[in-house]
């Protein structure tokens, strides 16, 4: 409606596909093609599901659903192949400038019929710069848990990204950080004198770091598969069973 007629040069057109209804959005304009791009191995970047959209993300531990409410607000649901806990989430993304977003968000649930007094809450944040071929995220976040009424808390940290390497090939790297926690009271035996002491310690913390490769199958699927290594008490020690996911849209 603003430039008029354009005329392409055969030879620039590298691509042609005929579209269909569900290919367009409701005010005539293309629905984007890069809709798991909002999403790394754990971890979810400040970039919106388009409204109307969504997908699955099938993990080897269950399954995990997430919908375009309205614009820029997406809600999901995630769970166990065996029900529990039952997980939902809420994100509002922000759109800045220069390619900067920003997002908050909170999930929240409960152990369901397995643990019905556990709850689970995890307020966060997260900051993003790029688009949906190459963008770099971190985030930050309050994970709580509680069990009949007695609960503790934790911050959380992740810094995540992903590269399109090819048309169909991706590099996504994602972390998950547990920082330290506050001191608790431990029991402790001596074999030598015989005796329990209390012992004062603070909760340590360790990280997750996944490193991967996506690859889009077709618009409507992709295929995931990283390593994982978890740090602790300053040891990096490799998870031998690989992180794989399956993509599809709804």
């Amino acid at each position: 409606d603003n430039l008029g007629e354009v005329s392409i040069p055969k030879h620039e057109i590298r691509t042609m596909e005929k579209l269909s209804d569900k290919d367009m959005n409701p005010d005539g304009s293309l629905k984007n093609q890069e809709i798991f791009s909002t999403r790394y191995f754990i971890t979810t970047n400040s970039l919106p599901i388009e409204k109307g959209e969504s997908y699955i993300q099938w993990n080897l531990y269950g399954p995990d659903m997430q919908f375009g409410l309205g614009k820029n607000v997406g809600v999901g649901i995630m769970t166990t192949w065996f029900g529990s806990p039952v997980l939902g989430n809420v994100k509002l993304s922000i759109p800045l400038r220069n390619k900067w977003n920003a997002g908050v968000g909170l999930i929240a649930g409960s152990g369901s019929w397995a643990l019905p007094r556990l709850f689970v809450g995890l307020p966060f944040g997260t900051v993003t710069y790029g688009d949906r071929k190459f963008n770099l995220n971190a985030s930050l976040g309050y994970g709580y848990v509680a069990y009949e009424g007695d609960g503790s808390g934790r911050g959380l940290c992740s810094v995540a990204g992903m590269v399109k390497l090819s048309r169909t090939m991706s590099f996504v790297f994602d972390s998950f950080v547990l920082m330290q926690g506050g001191y608790n009271n431990y029991e402790e035996y001596d074999p030598t004198s015989g005796m329990f002491y209390t012992v004062r310690r603070r909760a340590k913390g360790g990280a997750l770091i996944i490193p991967g490769i996506r690859i889009q199958t077709s618009e409507d699927k992709a295929f995931q598969f990283g390593f994982a290594g978890i740090i602790t008490n300053g040891e990096a020690v490799p998870v031998p069973i690989p992180m794989i996911q399956w993509y599809r849209r709804l």
